[in-house]
């Protein structure tokens, strides 16, 4: 079972690699996604490298996906299919990743939700993120990031 998962895993994932590849060259204005188009490369290629493994059976790594972990992974994931999918479009870029960073790390965090320091935590480890991929995306790569509602 575990090279069955390692196998389908690695291949949904080589198949997302190619497409995420394929939409960074394919999209205009070309100078806008040079650096996504950098980091899709890598992508795929470590995509297609792990999926090789995988059919080879040389990937002999973890113990595949329980149950558990994926009633544990199935939030995350749904949130950042909402803001792959609409929200960063929707809402503009920062915004979205904003609530989508906020949201996630409110899920995950262990620390008790009972506690008033606990949220102030969140929003300073937020804004901190948030004010980094700005600084990142917009400051030192001048990268297009999607527009939207509230930026």
């Amino acid at each position: 079972m575990n090279y069955l998962q390692h196998r389908i895993s690695s291949g949904i994932i080589a198949v997302v690699a190619i497409w995420v590849c394929w939409i960074s060259f394919t999209q205009k204005p070309a100078e806008a996604f040079l650096f996504p188009r950098v980091i899709a490369v890598f992508f795929l290629i470590l995509a297609v490298w792990t999926f090789a493994k995988a059919i080879l059976g040389r990937s002999r790594v973890g113990n595949g996906l329980s149950r558990t972990a994926a009633r544990n992974m199935a939030p995350g994931v749904a949130i950042a299919g909402i803001y792959i999918f609409w929200a960063a479009k929707a809402m503009g870029f920062y915004t979205s990743s904003t609530i989508a960073f906020f949201i996630l790390l409110s899920l995950y965090d262990p620390s008790p939700n009972s506690e008033p320091k606990t949220w102030i935590k969140r929003v300073l480890i937020t804004i901190g993120f948030v004010a980094i991929m700005y600084a990142l995306f917009a400051g030192v790569l001048k990268v297009y990031t999607p527009r939207g509602l509230f930026i």
